[in-house]
């Protein structure tokens, strides 16, 4: 059995009635989420191109890569390319898929692809009406220095950040 709590955009609430592995039945609250892309924008020269975007449930600013959700039908990577030049004006000319993560599996069916996007070039921002956003761009060490330090805290780009910045050391571009 499955009833609908809330119908929303991104987010879809169910509670669902669920047979365990161990045979007991139990009701179950489930985000039903579309998931979502993310990229690790890298510079010729090594830099990162992170947002410092507004994020009212986190309090306040946070250090990201520029993300988004899947529209219905698209595929990760063209969400991907996508989301880079809306978030921070950039065309990525090759995208490498990192892996693709749950971000919140206990209750959240969200899938979040991830990417190390390189050979960018300037296009115009384009920014949705909710998204305020500053871009902020750094050397690769400084981005994880922030991650140590605690300066990055939002897990999708911390997983993507040290993954990118594995591949990036493994192909000398870094």
């Amino acid at each position: 059995m499955m009833k609908e709590i809330y119908k929303g955009d991104p987010v879809h609430l169910f509670i669902e009635e669920v047979t365990l592995p161990n045979g007991k039945t139990i009701p179950l609250e489930i985000v039903r989420h579309p998931g979502a892309s993310a990229v690790v924008p890298l510079l010729g020269d090594g830099r990162v191109v992170l947002i410092h975007q507004f994020r009212h449930a986190a309090g306040g600013y946070i250090y990201e890569i520029p993300a988004g959700k899947l529209s219905k039908g698209e595929a990760p990577e063209a969400c991907a390319i996508r989301e880079v030049e809306e978030e921070v004006g950039y065309h990525v000319g090759h995208l490498e898929k990192l892996t693709a993560i749950f971000t919140v599996p206990g209750f959240c069916d969200e899938v979040i692809h991830l990417y190390l996007g390189t050979d960018l070039s300037p296009c115009p921002q384009n920014l949705d009406e909710d998204e305020i956003i500053e871009i902020v761009t750094l050397p690769f060490e400084e981005v994880m220095d922030k991650i140590t330090d605690q300066t990055i805290r939002d897990a999708k780009s911390i997983v993507g950040l040290q993954l990118a910045y594995a591949e990036a050391k493994k192909a000398g571009i870094i």
